[in-house]
């Protein structure tokens, strides 16, 4: 009875993990479809003009006015461009998929919870590589570095769950 109850409670707590990476998932690739929408409400928010030349600003309203300029820009001038955000946005919800099988056979497809903190581990030297050739600022770039943080927790409590559970129920994985 003890046991499956551990049982019980190990697969409520990883299919629930599991449905909030998903969403997480799921949400941030959206976002990543409106980009001028949301930069324009973000400029609404910080009392930034669009088509007023960032240099008008300082720190934080500075960085979001030169993004806010690249976009409404880059969206007129060469909207194909935007195509490749598009995709960015499919990768995560792609992902976000391939976590359905971890919601479904758990134990089986740990492997996606491994390929998962891999891709948020893989963030951070991204971040600072292509941030730094591209010209992000350094603090903006930490903040992207933070998604590896954000990422990797609920992947780790998942990891642990998945394995007290493969143990529970004596899981054999299978030659292939």
């Amino acid at each position: 009875m003890e046991k499956q109850l551990q049982e019980k409670e190990l697969v409520f707590r990883i299919k629930a993990l599991t449905v909030f990476y998903i969403f997480a998932l799921f949400f941030w690739g959206i976002t990543a479809f409106p980009l001028e929408t949301e930069i324009r409400i973000a400029c609404d928010i910080l009392g930034i003009e669009i088509g007023a030349s960032p240099t008008s600003y300082d720190g934080l309203k500075f960085w979001i006015a030169t993004v806010a300029e690249g976009v409404v820009n880059t969206n007129r001038d060469y909207p194909f461009l935007a195509y490749g955000t598009d995709w960015l946005a499919f990768s995560h919800i792609v992902i976000g998929i391939a976590f359905l099988g971890v919601y479904f056979k758990p134990v089986t497809n740990i492997w996606v919870v491994y390929f998962g903190m891999v891709a948020c581990i893989g963030v951070v030297p991204l971040a600072l590589i292509c941030g730094a050739v591209r010209g992000i600022p350094f603090y903006w770039q930490l903040i992207d570095c933070s998604f590896c943080l954000f990422g990797i927790i609920p992947l780790y409590f998942l990891l642990v769950y998945i394995r007290k559970l493969g143990k529970l129920i004596n899981y054999i994985p299978s030659k292939y």
